[in-house]
Protein backbone atom coordinates (compact mmCIF):
# COMPACT_ATOMS: atom_id res chain seq x y z
CA UNK A 1 0.00 0.00 0.00
CA UNK A 2 1.34 3.43 -0.97
CA UNK A 3 2.01 5.54 2.15
CA UNK A 4 1.40 9.29 2.00
CA UNK A 5 4.63 11.28 2.15
CA UNK A 6 3.62 13.66 4.97
CA UNK A 7 2.60 10.88 7.37
CA UNK A 8 6.23 10.01 8.05
CA UNK A 9 9.30 12.04 8.92
CA UNK A 10 9.42 15.33 10.81
CA UNK A 11 6.33 17.57 10.34
CA UNK A 12 8.54 20.61 10.98
CA UNK A 13 10.89 19.55 8.21
CA UNK A 14 7.95 19.02 5.85
CA UNK A 15 6.70 22.52 6.65
CA UNK A 16 10.10 24.07 5.98
CA UNK A 17 10.58 22.20 2.70
CA UNK A 18 7.06 22.88 1.43
CA UNK A 19 7.13 26.52 2.55
CA UNK A 20 10.56 27.09 1.06
CA UNK A 21 9.64 25.58 -2.29
CA UNK A 22 6.36 27.47 -2.48
CA UNK A 23 7.96 30.72 -1.27
CA UNK A 24 10.47 30.74 -4.11
CA UNK A 25 7.70 30.69 -6.69
CA UNK A 26 5.47 33.15 -4.83
CA UNK A 27 8.35 35.50 -4.12
CA UNK A 28 9.19 35.61 -7.79
CA UNK A 29 5.55 36.07 -8.76
CA UNK A 30 4.93 38.84 -6.23
CA UNK A 31 8.24 40.46 -7.09
CA UNK A 32 7.11 40.75 -10.69
CA UNK A 33 3.98 42.59 -9.50
CA UNK A 34 6.26 44.89 -7.55
CA UNK A 35 8.46 45.40 -10.60
CA UNK A 36 5.28 46.17 -12.58
CA UNK A 37 4.58 48.97 -10.16
CA UNK A 38 8.17 50.19 -10.30
CA UNK A 39 8.28 50.27 -14.11
CA UNK A 40 4.98 52.09 -14.28
CA UNK A 41 6.18 54.61 -11.68
CA UNK A 42 9.06 55.44 -14.05
CA UNK A 43 6.51 56.76 -16.51
CA UNK A 44 5.92 59.64 -14.09
CA UNK A 45 2.13 59.36 -13.93
CA UNK A 46 0.69 58.98 -10.43
CA UNK A 47 -2.66 57.83 -11.84
CA UNK A 48 -0.98 54.63 -13.07
CA UNK A 49 -0.26 53.42 -9.53
CA UNK A 50 -3.77 54.35 -8.44
CA UNK A 51 -5.24 52.51 -11.45
CA UNK A 52 -3.28 49.37 -10.52
CA UNK A 53 -4.70 49.71 -7.02
CA UNK A 54 -8.31 49.82 -8.23
CA UNK A 55 -7.87 47.09 -10.81
CA UNK A 56 -5.85 44.99 -8.39
CA UNK A 57 -8.74 44.97 -5.94
CA UNK A 58 -11.07 43.56 -8.60
CA UNK A 59 -8.46 41.00 -9.66
CA UNK A 60 -7.99 40.10 -6.00
CA UNK A 61 -11.71 39.39 -5.73
CA UNK A 62 -11.64 37.05 -8.74
CA UNK A 63 -8.39 35.41 -7.66
CA UNK A 64 -9.95 34.76 -4.25
CA UNK A 65 -12.50 32.56 -6.01
CA UNK A 66 -9.65 30.58 -7.58
CA UNK A 67 -7.92 30.29 -4.21
CA UNK A 68 -11.10 28.96 -2.62
CA UNK A 69 -11.37 26.25 -5.27
CA UNK A 70 -7.64 25.57 -4.89
CA UNK A 71 -8.21 24.98 -1.17
CA UNK A 72 -10.86 22.39 -1.98
CA UNK A 73 -8.43 20.67 -4.34
CA UNK A 74 -5.68 20.50 -1.72
CA UNK A 75 -7.98 19.40 1.10
CA UNK A 76 -9.70 16.58 -0.81
CA UNK A 77 -6.69 15.24 -2.69
CA UNK A 78 -4.42 15.31 0.38
CA UNK A 79 -6.94 13.45 2.56
CA UNK A 80 -7.43 10.83 -0.17
CA UNK A 81 -3.64 10.47 -0.40
CA UNK A 82 -3.44 10.16 3.38
CA UNK A 83 -5.97 7.32 3.19
CA UNK A 84 -3.93 5.71 0.34
CA UNK A 85 -6.85 6.05 -2.10
CA UNK A 86 -5.19 7.23 -5.33
CA UNK A 87 -8.28 6.52 -7.46
CA UNK A 88 -10.44 8.85 -5.39
CA UNK A 89 -7.63 11.44 -5.38
CA UNK A 90 -7.62 11.33 -9.20
CA UNK A 91 -11.38 11.75 -9.37
CA UNK A 92 -11.23 14.73 -7.02
CA UNK A 93 -8.47 16.31 -9.11
CA UNK A 94 -10.47 16.01 -12.33
CA UNK A 95 -13.76 17.19 -10.92
CA UNK A 96 -12.39 20.14 -8.96
CA UNK A 97 -10.68 21.36 -12.14
CA UNK A 98 -13.99 21.17 -14.01
CA UNK A 99 -15.83 22.98 -11.24
CA UNK A 100 -13.08 25.62 -11.09
CA UNK A 101 -13.30 26.35 -14.80
CA UNK A 102 -17.10 26.65 -14.69
CA UNK A 103 -17.36 28.83 -11.58
CA UNK A 104 -14.54 31.20 -12.55
CA UNK A 105 -16.12 31.67 -15.99
CA UNK A 106 -19.54 32.41 -14.51
CA UNK A 107 -18.05 35.03 -12.17
CA UNK A 108 -15.58 36.72 -14.52
CA UNK A 109 -18.06 37.28 -17.38
CA UNK A 110 -20.43 39.54 -15.37
CA UNK A 111 -17.41 41.34 -13.89
CA UNK A 112 -16.14 42.02 -17.40
CA UNK A 113 -19.55 43.27 -18.57
CA UNK A 114 -20.02 45.61 -15.58
CA UNK A 115 -16.35 46.55 -15.29
CA UNK A 116 -16.79 50.32 -15.42
CA UNK A 117 -19.55 50.34 -12.81
CA UNK A 118 -17.46 48.17 -10.47
CA UNK A 119 -14.39 50.41 -10.73
CA UNK A 120 -16.50 53.53 -10.20
CA UNK A 121 -17.94 51.89 -7.09
CA UNK A 122 -14.40 51.38 -5.79
CA UNK A 123 -13.78 55.11 -6.23
CA UNK A 124 -11.96 55.31 -9.58
CA UNK A 125 -12.63 58.37 -11.73
CA UNK A 126 -11.22 60.31 -14.70
CA UNK A 127 -7.88 59.18 -16.10
CA UNK A 128 -7.43 56.67 -13.28
CA UNK A 129 -10.70 54.97 -14.27
CA UNK A 130 -9.68 54.74 -17.93
CA UNK A 131 -6.30 53.23 -17.07
CA UNK A 132 -7.85 50.74 -14.65
CA UNK A 133 -10.29 49.64 -17.36
CA UNK A 134 -7.47 49.17 -19.89
CA UNK A 135 -5.60 46.95 -17.45
CA UNK A 136 -8.62 44.92 -16.34
CA UNK A 137 -10.01 44.31 -19.84
CA UNK A 138 -6.88 42.37 -20.77
CA UNK A 139 -6.62 40.27 -17.62
CA UNK A 140 -10.25 39.36 -16.94
CA UNK A 141 -10.64 36.80 -19.78
CA UNK A 142 -7.71 34.79 -18.36
CA UNK A 143 -9.42 34.19 -15.00
CA UNK A 144 -10.57 30.59 -15.79
CA UNK A 145 -7.05 29.80 -17.00
CA UNK A 146 -5.64 30.98 -13.68
CA UNK A 147 -8.23 29.01 -11.68
CA UNK A 148 -7.39 25.69 -13.37
CA UNK A 149 -3.64 26.36 -13.23
CA UNK A 150 -3.77 27.17 -9.52
CA UNK A 151 -5.85 24.05 -8.93
CA UNK A 152 -3.25 21.89 -10.67
CA UNK A 153 -0.47 23.47 -8.61
CA UNK A 154 -2.48 22.77 -5.44
CA UNK A 155 -2.89 19.13 -6.46
CA UNK A 156 0.88 18.89 -6.88
CA UNK A 157 1.40 20.15 -3.32
CA UNK A 158 -1.30 17.78 -2.05
CA UNK A 159 0.67 14.75 -3.30
CA UNK A 160 3.89 16.19 -1.86
CA UNK A 161 5.43 17.49 -5.10
CA UNK A 162 6.24 20.99 -3.91
CA UNK A 163 9.12 21.23 -6.38
CA UNK A 164 7.01 21.05 -9.53
CA UNK A 165 4.38 23.27 -7.98
CA UNK A 166 7.17 25.79 -7.45
CA UNK A 167 8.30 25.37 -11.08
CA UNK A 168 4.82 26.32 -12.30
CA UNK A 169 4.69 29.51 -10.23
CA UNK A 170 8.31 30.31 -10.99
CA UNK A 171 7.80 29.81 -14.74
CA UNK A 172 4.85 32.19 -14.78
CA UNK A 173 6.75 34.79 -12.78
CA UNK A 174 9.82 34.64 -15.01
CA UNK A 175 7.67 35.01 -18.12
CA UNK A 176 6.12 38.12 -16.57
CA UNK A 177 9.49 39.53 -15.57
CA UNK A 178 10.95 39.09 -19.05
CA UNK A 179 7.95 40.46 -20.92
CA UNK A 180 7.25 43.43 -18.63
CA UNK A 181 10.02 45.78 -19.82
CA UNK A 182 9.56 44.61 -23.41
CA UNK A 183 5.84 45.37 -23.49
CA UNK A 184 5.86 48.48 -21.28
CA UNK A 185 8.90 50.23 -22.77
CA UNK A 186 9.93 48.30 -25.91
CA UNK A 187 6.46 48.32 -27.46
CA UNK A 188 5.40 51.45 -25.55
CA UNK A 189 2.20 49.78 -24.40
CA UNK A 190 2.30 51.29 -20.91
CA UNK A 191 -0.21 49.82 -18.49
CA UNK A 192 -1.62 47.58 -21.23
CA UNK A 193 1.85 46.09 -21.61
CA UNK A 194 1.93 45.24 -17.90
CA UNK A 195 -1.44 43.52 -18.26
CA UNK A 196 -0.32 41.59 -21.36
CA UNK A 197 2.77 40.34 -19.51
CA UNK A 198 0.57 39.16 -16.62
CA UNK A 199 -1.71 37.39 -19.10
CA UNK A 200 1.26 35.51 -20.56
CA UNK A 201 2.39 34.56 -17.04
CA UNK A 202 -0.98 32.95 -16.32
CA UNK A 203 -0.77 30.91 -19.50
CA UNK A 204 2.73 29.65 -18.62
CA UNK A 205 1.64 28.69 -15.08
CA UNK A 206 -1.34 26.78 -16.51
CA UNK A 207 0.81 24.82 -18.99
CA UNK A 208 3.55 23.85 -16.52
CA UNK A 209 1.23 22.85 -13.66
CA UNK A 210 -1.20 20.87 -15.81
CA UNK A 211 1.61 19.05 -17.59
CA UNK A 212 3.17 18.03 -14.26
CA UNK A 213 -0.04 16.76 -12.71
CA UNK A 214 -1.09 14.88 -15.87
CA UNK A 215 2.19 13.56 -17.33
CA UNK A 216 4.33 13.11 -14.22
CA UNK A 217 1.75 12.01 -11.65
CA UNK A 218 -1.10 10.77 -13.86
CA UNK A 219 -3.43 12.06 -11.20
CA UNK A 220 -6.51 13.30 -13.07
CA UNK A 221 -8.81 10.47 -14.13
CA UNK A 222 -11.02 10.48 -17.19
CA UNK A 223 -13.99 12.81 -16.73
CA UNK A 224 -17.41 11.23 -16.19
CA UNK A 225 -20.65 12.97 -15.29
CA UNK A 226 -21.44 10.21 -12.81
CA UNK A 227 -18.24 10.75 -10.80
CA UNK A 228 -18.75 14.51 -10.91
CA UNK A 229 -22.25 14.14 -9.47
CA UNK A 230 -20.92 11.78 -6.81
CA UNK A 231 -17.96 13.98 -5.87
CA UNK A 232 -19.98 17.20 -5.71
CA UNK A 233 -21.23 15.92 -2.36
CA UNK A 234 -17.63 16.13 -1.10
CA UNK A 235 -16.45 19.11 -3.17
CA UNK A 236 -19.21 21.62 -2.40
CA UNK A 237 -19.03 21.39 1.42
CA UNK A 238 -15.33 22.31 1.18
CA UNK A 239 -15.32 24.59 -1.88
CA UNK A 240 -18.44 26.54 -0.84
CA UNK A 241 -17.17 27.69 2.56
CA UNK A 242 -13.65 28.13 1.15
CA UNK A 243 -15.02 30.43 -1.57
CA UNK A 244 -16.92 32.47 0.99
CA UNK A 245 -13.87 32.50 3.26
CA UNK A 246 -11.65 33.94 0.56
CA UNK A 247 -14.27 36.38 -0.69
CA UNK A 248 -14.39 38.01 2.75
CA UNK A 249 -10.86 39.37 2.32
CA UNK A 250 -11.37 41.16 -1.04
CA UNK A 251 -14.73 42.47 0.17
CA UNK A 252 -12.95 43.97 3.14
CA UNK A 253 -10.16 45.20 0.85
CA UNK A 254 -12.70 46.93 -1.40
CA UNK A 255 -14.07 48.79 1.62
CA UNK A 256 -10.54 49.75 2.64
CA UNK A 257 -9.81 51.01 -0.89
CA UNK A 258 -13.08 52.92 -1.08
CA UNK A 259 -12.28 54.57 2.26
CA UNK A 260 -8.71 55.32 1.17
CA UNK A 261 -10.00 56.88 -2.07
CA UNK A 262 -11.68 59.63 -0.03
CA UNK A 263 -8.15 60.89 0.77
CA UNK A 264 -7.18 61.24 -2.92
CA UNK A 265 -5.11 59.49 -5.59
CA UNK A 266 -1.87 59.95 -3.63
CA UNK A 267 -3.24 57.91 -0.72
CA UNK A 268 -4.53 55.24 -3.12
CA UNK A 269 -1.13 55.13 -4.82
CA UNK A 270 0.58 54.66 -1.45
CA UNK A 271 -1.79 51.84 -0.55
CA UNK A 272 -1.21 50.26 -3.96
CA UNK A 273 2.56 50.37 -3.47
CA UNK A 274 2.19 48.73 -0.06
CA UNK A 275 -0.13 46.20 -1.67
CA UNK A 276 2.78 45.13 -3.88
CA UNK A 277 5.48 45.31 -1.17
CA UNK A 278 3.60 43.29 1.45
CA UNK A 279 3.16 40.06 -0.61
CA UNK A 280 6.85 40.15 -1.52
CA UNK A 281 7.92 40.72 2.08
CA UNK A 282 5.59 38.05 3.43
CA UNK A 283 5.80 35.49 0.62
CA UNK A 284 6.93 32.90 3.18
CA UNK A 285 3.82 33.50 5.32
CA UNK A 286 1.53 33.13 2.31
CA UNK A 287 3.44 29.98 1.36
CA UNK A 288 3.18 28.68 4.92
CA UNK A 289 -0.61 28.70 4.72
CA UNK A 290 -0.58 26.66 1.51
CA UNK A 291 2.13 24.32 2.84
CA UNK A 292 0.41 23.47 6.12
CA UNK A 293 -2.82 22.35 4.43
CA UNK A 294 -1.62 19.13 2.76
CA UNK A 295 0.40 18.21 5.87
CA UNK A 296 -2.66 18.59 8.09
CA UNK A 297 -4.87 16.82 5.54
CA UNK A 298 -2.67 13.75 5.07
CA UNK A 299 -2.02 13.24 8.78
CA UNK A 300 -5.66 13.83 9.72
CA UNK A 301 -6.69 11.38 7.01
CA UNK A 302 -4.31 8.82 8.54
CA UNK A 303 -5.52 9.59 12.09
CA UNK A 304 -2.11 10.95 13.18
CA UNK A 305 -3.37 13.92 15.21
CA UNK A 306 -0.24 14.42 17.35
CA UNK A 307 1.59 15.17 14.11
CA UNK A 308 -1.15 17.65 13.18
CA UNK A 309 -0.63 19.48 16.50
CA UNK A 310 3.12 19.53 15.98
CA UNK A 311 2.64 20.98 12.50
CA UNK A 312 0.41 23.80 13.81
CA UNK A 313 2.90 24.72 16.55
CA UNK A 314 5.86 24.71 14.15
CA UNK A 315 3.92 26.86 11.67
CA UNK A 316 3.09 29.40 14.39
CA UNK A 317 6.71 29.69 15.54
CA UNK A 318 7.93 30.17 11.97
CA UNK A 319 5.23 32.77 11.32
CA UNK A 320 6.14 34.88 14.39
CA UNK A 321 9.91 34.71 13.85
CA UNK A 322 9.62 35.60 10.17
CA UNK A 323 7.26 38.52 10.78
CA UNK A 324 9.60 40.18 13.27
CA UNK A 325 12.54 39.67 10.92
CA UNK A 326 10.68 41.39 8.07
CA UNK A 327 9.69 44.26 10.36
CA UNK A 328 13.34 44.91 11.16
CA UNK A 329 14.31 44.75 7.48
CA UNK A 330 11.59 47.10 6.21
CA UNK A 331 12.21 49.55 9.04
CA UNK A 332 15.68 50.22 7.66
CA UNK A 333 14.55 50.14 4.02
CA UNK A 334 11.80 52.73 4.45
CA UNK A 335 13.49 55.70 2.78
CA UNK A 336 14.95 53.68 -0.11
CA UNK A 337 11.41 52.40 -0.81
CA UNK A 338 9.97 55.93 -0.76
CA UNK A 339 12.66 57.14 -3.17
CA UNK A 340 12.43 54.10 -5.47
CA UNK A 341 8.73 54.68 -6.14
CA UNK A 342 9.07 58.47 -6.15
CA UNK A 343 6.37 58.61 -3.48
CA UNK A 344 5.36 61.93 -1.98
CA UNK A 345 2.58 63.43 0.12
CA UNK A 346 0.13 60.91 1.55
CA UNK A 347 1.80 58.04 -0.32
CA UNK A 348 5.13 58.60 1.45
CA UNK A 349 3.40 59.10 4.81
CA UNK A 350 1.54 55.80 4.46
CA UNK A 351 4.69 53.89 3.53
CA UNK A 352 6.59 55.27 6.53
CA UNK A 353 3.72 54.58 8.94
CA UNK A 354 3.36 51.01 7.73
CA UNK A 355 7.04 50.08 7.77
CA UNK A 356 7.68 51.69 11.18
CA UNK A 357 4.63 50.54 13.14
CA UNK A 358 2.43 47.97 11.40
CA UNK A 359 4.66 45.42 9.65
CA UNK A 360 5.03 42.98 12.55
CA UNK A 361 1.25 42.87 12.90
CA UNK A 362 1.10 40.77 9.75
CA UNK A 363 1.84 37.79 11.99
CA UNK A 364 -1.83 37.91 13.02
CA UNK A 365 -2.85 37.53 9.38
CA UNK A 366 -0.47 34.57 9.31
CA UNK A 367 -2.22 33.02 12.32
CA UNK A 368 -5.54 33.35 10.53
CA UNK A 369 -4.05 31.80 7.36
CA UNK A 370 -2.74 28.81 9.35
CA UNK A 371 -6.05 28.34 11.15
CA UNK A 372 -8.04 28.52 7.90
CA UNK A 373 -5.80 25.90 6.29
CA UNK A 374 -6.35 23.64 9.30
CA UNK A 375 -10.13 24.16 9.24
CA UNK A 376 -10.34 23.35 5.53
CA UNK A 377 -8.38 20.13 5.95
CA UNK A 378 -10.19 18.99 9.10
CA UNK A 379 -13.63 19.13 7.41
CA UNK A 380 -14.46 22.31 9.33
CA UNK A 381 -14.38 24.73 6.41
CA UNK A 382 -17.38 26.62 7.80
CA UNK A 383 -15.19 27.83 10.67
CA UNK A 384 -12.77 29.45 8.20
CA UNK A 385 -15.75 31.23 6.64
CA UNK A 386 -16.99 32.31 10.05
CA UNK A 387 -13.68 33.81 11.13
CA UNK A 388 -12.93 35.54 7.83
CA UNK A 389 -16.34 37.19 7.68
CA UNK A 390 -16.16 38.04 11.37
CA UNK A 391 -12.84 39.74 10.78
CA UNK A 392 -14.32 41.66 7.84
CA UNK A 393 -17.68 42.62 9.39
CA UNK A 394 -16.68 43.02 13.04
CA UNK A 395 -13.04 43.96 12.58
CA UNK A 396 -12.08 45.59 9.27
CA UNK A 397 -15.22 47.61 8.47
CA UNK A 398 -15.96 49.23 11.87
CA UNK A 399 -12.31 49.73 12.84
CA UNK A 400 -11.28 51.18 9.47
CA UNK A 401 -14.25 53.53 9.63
CA UNK A 402 -13.42 54.73 13.16
CA UNK A 403 -9.65 54.92 12.73
CA UNK A 404 -9.97 56.78 9.41
CA UNK A 405 -12.15 59.40 11.14
CA UNK A 406 -9.65 59.79 13.96
CA UNK A 407 -6.29 59.48 12.17
CA UNK A 408 -6.94 59.98 8.44
CA UNK A 409 -5.32 57.78 5.79
CA UNK A 410 -2.87 56.06 8.22
CA UNK A 411 -5.87 55.14 10.35
CA UNK A 412 -7.23 53.05 7.47
CA UNK A 413 -4.17 50.80 7.62
CA UNK A 414 -4.19 50.70 11.43
CA UNK A 415 -7.86 49.72 11.58
CA UNK A 416 -7.32 46.89 9.12
CA UNK A 417 -4.41 45.52 11.18
CA UNK A 418 -6.35 45.79 14.46
CA UNK A 419 -9.06 43.53 13.06
CA UNK A 420 -6.45 40.95 12.06
CA UNK A 421 -5.00 40.96 15.60
CA UNK A 422 -8.28 40.00 17.28
CA UNK A 423 -9.54 37.38 14.87
CA UNK A 424 -6.13 35.88 14.03
CA UNK A 425 -5.58 34.93 17.67
CA UNK A 426 -9.13 33.60 18.10
CA UNK A 427 -9.00 31.51 14.92
CA UNK A 428 -5.69 29.86 15.82
CA UNK A 429 -6.96 28.95 19.29
CA UNK A 430 -10.12 27.38 17.85
CA UNK A 431 -8.08 25.44 15.25
CA UNK A 432 -5.94 23.91 17.99
CA UNK A 433 -9.07 23.03 19.96
CA UNK A 434 -10.56 21.33 16.91
CA UNK A 435 -7.46 19.16 16.50
CA UNK A 436 -7.64 18.05 20.13
CA UNK A 437 -11.36 17.34 19.79
CA UNK A 438 -10.96 15.21 16.68
CA UNK A 439 -8.03 13.38 18.26
CA UNK A 440 -10.20 12.47 21.27
CA UNK A 441 -12.93 11.14 19.00
CA UNK A 442 -10.41 9.15 16.98
CA UNK A 443 -9.02 7.52 20.12
CA UNK A 444 -12.52 6.54 21.26
CA UNK A 445 -13.24 4.94 17.88
CA UNK A 446 -9.94 3.04 17.99
CA UNK A 447 -10.71 1.81 21.51
CA UNK A 448 -14.16 0.60 20.41
CA UNK A 449 -12.64 -1.21 17.43
CA UNK A 450 -10.12 -2.93 19.69
CA UNK A 451 -12.89 -4.17 22.00
CA UNK A 452 -14.85 -5.49 19.02
CA UNK A 453 -11.85 -7.33 17.56
CA UNK A 454 -10.97 -8.97 20.88
CA UNK A 455 -14.52 -10.12 21.52
CA UNK A 456 -15.09 -11.90 18.20
CA UNK A 457 -14.57 -15.63 18.07
CA UNK A 458 -16.96 -16.64 15.27
CA UNK A 459 -14.74 -16.29 12.15
CA UNK A 460 -17.55 -15.54 9.70
CA UNK A 461 -19.33 -12.89 11.74
CA UNK A 462 -20.21 -9.50 10.29
CA UNK A 463 -19.35 -6.11 11.81
CA UNK A 464 -22.88 -5.98 13.22
CA UNK A 465 -22.46 -9.28 15.08
CA UNK A 466 -19.12 -8.02 16.34
CA UNK A 467 -20.99 -5.23 18.07
CA UNK A 468 -23.07 -7.83 19.97
CA UNK A 469 -26.03 -7.57 17.57
CA UNK A 470 -28.31 -10.60 17.39
CA UNK A 471 -27.08 -13.23 14.92
CA UNK A 472 -28.38 -16.59 13.75
CA UNK A 473 -25.66 -19.16 13.16
CA UNK A 474 -26.15 -22.06 10.81
CA UNK A 475 -27.48 -25.18 12.46
CA UNK A 476 -25.08 -28.06 12.85
CA UNK A 477 -26.25 -31.49 11.87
Amino acid sequence: MRKAVFTRGSPTRHILVMTGASAVGLLTLFSVDLVDMYFLSLLGQEELAAAIGFSGTLMYFLTAVSIGLQIAMGALVSRAEGASDRVRAGDYCTNVMVVSACISTMISLPAWYYLEQILVFFGAAGTTLELAMDYSNILLPATPLLAVGMGAASALRAVGDARRSMYATLGGALANALLDPLFIFGFAWGIEGAAAASLAARLVLFIIACRAIVVVHGLPNRFHWQTLQRDLVAILPVAGPALLTNLATPIGASYVLKTMATFGDSAVAGAAILGRITPVAFAAVFSLSSAIGPIVGQNAGAGLYPRVRQALISALILNIAYSFGIWLLLFFLTEPIVRAFDAGGDAAELIRFYTHFLVAGFMFNGMLFIANAAFNNLHRAYLATLFNFSRMLLGTVPLVYLFSKWYGAPGVLAGEMAGALVFGCLAYAVAFWQVNRQDSRHQIIQADDAVVDDSVKWPFSSPRTQMSQEVTRPETK
